[in-house]
């Protein structure tokens, strides 16, 4: 069945539509398609503490346009969620409300926490074996989620304010740097080799600048290297000769370092990339509740989606 999840982050807003479907047992999530508008709200958040007049008429114009395209696609359920610049802005509850009137989309604003767990669910990966343990870590703009899952059991998961955009304005303190070193020691003399998994944008496209196309794993080594040549360029040159996007040309270089630091302070040798992020997380988590009522809304009744997600909480 085609779902659809909004995920507004610190950088960008996406919208993800997604075929989820079981295979032997196991929920598989494929994107059918994803829209991604930089629409930045932690530029604001960062630096002033709310989210600026600017900035939401660009979010209201985004996610105008996102339900658009969920009328045309048609998505049995969607739901929207925002990330660390929405929670941390002092104006939150407005923007939530202004959206809502202007869009008929409804944000819910998750926690660090809930948003380690939704992006960890999603751990149908290929040639890993299901009793490892597995530590999920997802760098977005204003934070980083990291959360330690073995199977079904999620063992303990944490949210730091360390992000792209944060580290880009300077806002990241050292007690931060210190609380995610300290997080990550009781790991580094695990009984049997963690298995590192790196999810959002910058990892992928890492990935695919720096990674070997037959192997999902990128070394420690290249990681670091690809921190090494990233900065090299200065921001055009990412831009030209790289190929880059601008909303991640920018981005790319803290992200590597955040990755960098916790494969350090945690003693693993490699990365695993399977291409997966928040928005993955969205769509499973929407298709397991789904499941568990087991009903399918009429796409023709008025109000049934929004009912029914408020029927879930």
């Amino acid at each position: 069945m085609l779902i659809a999840g909004i995920d507004i982050g610190s950088n960008a807003a996406r919208l993800y539509f997604s075929n989820v479907f079981e295979h032997e047992g196991e929920i598989i999530v494929e994107k059918a398609s994803l829209v991604r508008i930089p629409v930045r709200l932690g530029e604001d958040v960062f630096n002033d503490g709310y989210i600026s007049k600017s900035k939401i008429d660009n979010l209201v114009k985004t996610l105008s346009a996102y339900k658009l395209l969920i009328e045309v696609y048609e998505p049995v359920v969607y739901k929207a969620v925002a990330t660390a610049a929405m929670r941390e802005a002092i104006n939150n509850k407005e923007v939530v409300s202004y959206v809502f009137e202007k869009t008929g989309i409804e944000i819910e604003i998750i926690d660090g926490i809930k948003e380690a767990n939704m992006v960890c669910a999603v751990h149908n990966f290929a040639n890993i074996e299901k009793e490892r343990v597995m530590m999920f870590v997802d760098v977005g703009g204003g934070s980083t989620e990291i959360s330690l899952n073995q199977g079904e059991r999620i063992i303990d998961s944490a949210s730091f304010r360390i992000g792209t955009i944060r580290m880009l304005k300077d806002k990241v303190e050292q007690k931060e740097w210190d609380r995610l070193k300290q997080w990550l020691k009781p790991y580094r003399k695990n009984p049997t080799p963690i298995i590192c998994i790196g999810s959002g944008g910058n990892i992928n496209k890492i990935a695919k600048l720096y990674g070997d196309r037959n192997d999902s794993y990128i070394p420690y080594e290249t990681l670091v290297f690809s921190n090494q040549h990233l900065s090299s360029f200065n921001l055009e040159e990412r831009i030209e000769d790289l190929g880059l996007r601008p909303d991640r040309a920018d981005v790319i270089i803290p992200a590597a370092r955040i990755y960098i630091n916790v494969l350090k302070w945690s003693n693993i040798d490699k990365i695993y990339v399977p291409k997966i992020g928040l928005s993955d997380g969205i769509v499973y988590n929407l298709y397991k509740e789904f499941k568990s009522k087991n009903v399918v809304p009429a796409k023709n009744e008025r109000g049934t989606i929004q009912s029914w997600l408020e029927d879930l909480e």
